[in-house]
């Protein structure tokens, strides 16, 4: 059994706003709660191999991991995979913008991954962990996302 996550959010922005912001791979630590760093290792073409840092959990302990990120702006779509992969045997990111006809952008999130069989956690419940931070970082960036471009257009 493989885990697999799809979440979206609609933010009231215009699509150039949310695609620059959420796709500018050193402003994540100012959009996500759980990263403490987001250090560009790699440019080649439009990929990009980032390192990202998250801030320390409730044991201390500081997770960080390597992944590849492929934005395509015609399509308004974005690949990504762990190069670095951790407790995961794979974990591969799909990023989707489509504008919404009662205005907005979705901006929709799939995960789909295999946990190592030595992870602390199985596929179920990082499916599940997964589920509830997606949650709480899509309304994060969706609040912060339509606040700059209220600035923007002010």
């Amino acid at each position: 059994m493989a885990g697999h996550t799809d979440n979206s959010v609609v933010i009231d922005a215009p699509m150039d706003i949310v695609w620059e912001m959420t796709n500018d791979v050193p402003l994540w630590p100012s959009l996500f709660s759980e990263y403490a760093s987001a250090e560009i290792l790699e440019r080649e073409g439009a990929d990009v191999v980032f390192r990202l840092t998250m801030h320390p959990d409730d044991d201390g302990n500081v997770w960080s991991w390597v992944s590849r990120r492929t934005p395509d702006p015609v399509t308004r779509t974005v690949h990504a995979h762990r190069v670095e992969t951790g407790p995961f045997a794979y974990m591969r990111i799909f990023w989707e913008y489509t504008s919404e006809p009662s205005g907005g952008i979705r901006m929709r999130w799939v995960q789909d991954f295999l946990m190592k069989p030595q992870a602390p956690i199985d596929d179920e419940g990082m499916t599940a962990r997964l589920n509830r931070n997606t949650a709480v970082q899509l309304e994060l960036i969706k609040r912060k996302v339509e606040a700059a471009a209220r600035d923007l257009t002010r």
